[in-house]
């Protein structure tokens, strides 16, 4: 379904973007239709009779568990918000130092930090449900196993995908921007720098969802709520002002790497709570 609903999205943006002269609204429309299939089609199927073991029925209300799973979830309430409010503000920022250019740079940029996040994303919620399985089944030993293990395989990918950035931002950047040289420069030096997240956006992505899988949600919600929103703000405020543009850029990598530190003396502090 998360296949067909992205497939959908880039079919309809070429037809009513490219084919027929909607324009934005376009664009607008077939993000909107693409939720519909993503979001109508699975309750087609849990309401048929199907092979699998989960059904729609009648629930009573447990207020207490939606309030339990609400707080948990707020690590990833409070990314969801952070990411709109600093994408707005550093559009904010880019305007003022570098103009319209420095906005597209930055959206290429999106595009790609995007695909490099969500392997990142992707493992931290793909072990988060062992992780509560052995936290709540009390193998420590386990426990502790799979965190050293994660911690090994997150900084590999970390190395690899800085790597890969900074290899392959030219051919990234000329898919988007090859019509226009002075915005290609900005956007290759804007990778040269951002890159660098990438060998530390990793460990604060896993610790969020760690500690939301052991039922933290206040950990969790802090190093969000810090990676996000606080240390980004903090830096794009400030950075600028010392080196211009590339400020901008680094103040993702500096968020980043704060929000490493901080997660880690959450790991160390609470590791004997939970015997990781």
């Amino acid at each position: 379904m998360t296949v067909a609903a992205g497939v959908t999205n880039m079919v309809l943006d070429a037809l009513l973007v490219a084919v027929f002269p909607f324009g934005l609204k376009g664009a607008a429309a077939a993000t909107a239709l693409s939720q519909c299939v993503g979001g109508i089609v699975p309750l087609i199927y849990f309401c048929r009779p199907n092979s699998s073991t989960l059904r729609l029925t009648r629930t009573k209300f447990d207020g207490k568990s939606l309030l339990k799973a609400c707080a948990n979830g707020s690590s990833e309430l409070m990314s969801n918000i952070s990411m709109s409010i600093v994408g707005m503000l550093y559009n904010v920022r880019l305007i003022r130092y570098a103009g319209e250019d420095g906005v597209a740079a930055y959206g290429v940029l999106m595009y790609v930090n995007m695909i490099f996040i969500a392997a990142f994303i992707g493992y931290a919620v793909g072990t988060a449900p062992v992780i509560s399985y052995h936290y709540g089944a009390e193998n420590h030993g386990e426990l502790k196993s799979l965190l050293r293990k994660s911690l090994v395989i997150i900084g590999i990918f970390s190395v690899l995908m800085f790597a890969a950035a900074q290899l392959l931002s030219k051919p990234l950047s000329m898919i988007f921007v090859s019509y226009d040289e002075s915005l290609l420069n900005l956007t290759l030096r804007g990778f040269a720098i951002y890159s660098f997240s990438f060998l530390f956006a990793g460990i604060a992505i896993y610790g969020s969802s760690f500690f939301t899988a052991l039922n933290n949600g206040l950990v969790s919600a802090a190093i969000s709520f810090l990676r996000t929103l606080l240390f980004q703000v903090a830096a794009v405020l400030v950075f600028p002002l010392i080196w211009g543009v590339d400020g901008i850029w680094l103040s993702i990598v500096a968020a980043e790497l704060m929000a490493a530190v901080t997660t880690t003396v959450f790991w160390i502090a609470l590791r004997k709570k939970y015997k990781y």
